[in-house]
């Protein structure tokens, strides 16, 4: 094939390298991007954020019907579970939103292409599809490959019996008993999802509390809420070892410090201890592009490789591996192909985790500024307390707003709560203005509202919150 020509190549078609695509292309850039899975959206849309929601939001309307519903007057008989039903519908969120996607790229004319990409070098691009080899060259290069999951040693993933976030969602029966390894986000919101189904979970820790990346005090505190709706821990574990047989998995298990060691058995056990980066089969080794220790991709903060004309951005390049901080750096990227000046502030990147309640957190937790040396002050305030909440009878958690002692400005926030995905967004926005808790706590909020919590939280920074 004879080599095309583009403005800009982009590698990956995730949230990075698809938002990318479009901001450059409305920039004016002519836009290729290459995507090996054969539908846009990478991990997020196909087999992450969209599909988990979906069965997050399924599995809690069966568990509200079962559980809630009796306590608003609405009286239900023979409530039984459609799985295939749900995992269809699952899937359909999903391929209505890649399918978006798709219009995306026309409307905007981007060219897609499906296939495998290897970097050869400065401006050169050789892509493996389906019908041979097709060469494509470039005036600038993103590498938007994402990341993948991080293997356990000793434990192999078959995705029949011992399982990867990926499939986790395509169970096809309720497992009698799941094994969760690691309790941070993918583990309790997946572990959520089939105990809300009626598994019986076990989550299986090797440091000391869920959410270990968390603020403490939200740590403890969903842990015990998760531990009432039915999800058992054991914390400071380290799993040595899995062996299957006749359908069932036995996990080795011995303290984290060392001590006796036990078996724990399950029919499904589910490894969710983060993720690497994705850089196999790129060439970005061979191609001069330098990694670090653990395989992520060095970028300047311009997001340079080593190599001219050739970036990366999102999950291959560390930091927080989110969806939403892996566009921003997108758009500020594509900005800067053409001289404006894309920026992104890392310090107020949200982050949910879309249990029930939900957790939601920006800016620093009490732990590091404890360690950093910066005098604080703290603002609480429950939603036992919040009309809208109470009526609602969604009472668990609450907001916490820290600030600084002297000047007043946020410097993070906490939510457990009802919606606390959507309740920080007001918190994310005024802190990259710089804002003070005076500044939330004097804007008026609609009433009977759950963001209320967050205005009370605020006053309680200073000392006043009017309804607690």
């Amino acid at each position: 094939m004879s080599e095309a020509s583009f403005d800009l190549v982009v590698i990956g078609g995730g949230p990075g390298g698809y938002v990318a695509a479009i901001r450059a292309a409305q920039l004016g850039l002519s836009v290729a991007c290459v995507e090996k899975r054969g539908s846009l959206g990478g991990t997020c849309l196909n087999v992450g954020c969209i599909p988990s929601k979906a069965l997050l939001q399924s599995s809690h309307h069966f568990a509200e019907a079962q559980h809630s519903f009796a306590d608003h007057g609405i009286k239900l008989s023979g409530i039984a579970l459609d799985l295939p039903t749900m995992m269809a519908r699952k899937q359909k969120v999903v391929s209505d939103n890649t399918k978006g996607i798709e219009f995306l790229f026309k409307k905007h004319k981007i060219t897609y292409i499906s296939g495998e990409a290897r970097i050869l070098g400065q401006g050169q691009v050789a892509v493996k599809t389906a019908s041979g080899e097709q060469p494509l060259g470039a005036k600038a290069i993103i590498i938007a490959t994402g990341s993948e999951v991080a293997p356990l040693p000793g434990v192999e993933i078959d995705e029949k019996h011992i399982l990867s976030s990926t499939g986790a969602l395509e169970l096809p029966k309720v497992p009698k008993h799941l094994v969760v390894i690691g309790a941070g986000v993918i583990g309790l919101e997946l572990g959520s999802v089939w105990r809300r189904l009626g598994a019986e979970v076990t989550v299986v820790e090797y440091l000391d509390r869920a959410l270990p990346l968390h603020d403490g005090e939200i740590s403890k505190q969903m842990q015990r809420i998760l531990e009432r709706q039915g999800l058992a821990f054991k914390l400071s574990t380290k799993v040595t070892g899995a062996k299957t047989a006749k359908g069932m998995v036995t996990l080795a298990l011995e303290p984290a410090k060392g001590g006796a060691k036990e078996e724990l058995k399950a029919d499904a056990v589910l490894v969710a201890i983060g993720r690497r980066p994705h850089t196999a089969g790129l060439g970005a080794k061979e191609a001069g592009i330098v990694l670090d220790e653990r395989g992520f991709i060095k970028v300047d903060p311009h997001f340079r490789t080593s190599v001219p004309g050739i970036y990366a951005i999102g999950d291959v390049i560390g930091g927080a591996m989110l969806a939403h901080k892996a566009e921003d750096e997108g758009v500020a990227l594509a900005e800067q192909l053409v001289g404006q000046a894309g920026h992104v502030n890392y310090d107020t990147i949200p982050g949910v985790v879309y249990t029930w309640p939900e957790v939601a957190n920006v800016g620093k937790t009490e732990e590091q500024l404890k360690a950093g040396g910066i005098a604080y002050k703290v603002g609480k305030f429950p939603f036992t307390a919040n009309g809208r909440a109470r009526a609602n009878g969604d009472m668990d958690g609450f907001v916490k707003i820290l600030a600084d002692t002297r000047t007043d400005q946020v410097l993070g926030c906490h939510i457990i709560g009802p919606s606390a995905g959507d309740l920080i967004a007001e918190v994310v926005l005024g802190m990259e203005f710089s804002a003070a808790a005076e500044d939330i706590a004097r804007t008026c909020h609609a009433h009977p509202a759950l963001g209320e919590a967050v205005k009370e939280a605020a006053l309680a920074v200073d000392g006043r919150p009017i309804h607690m």
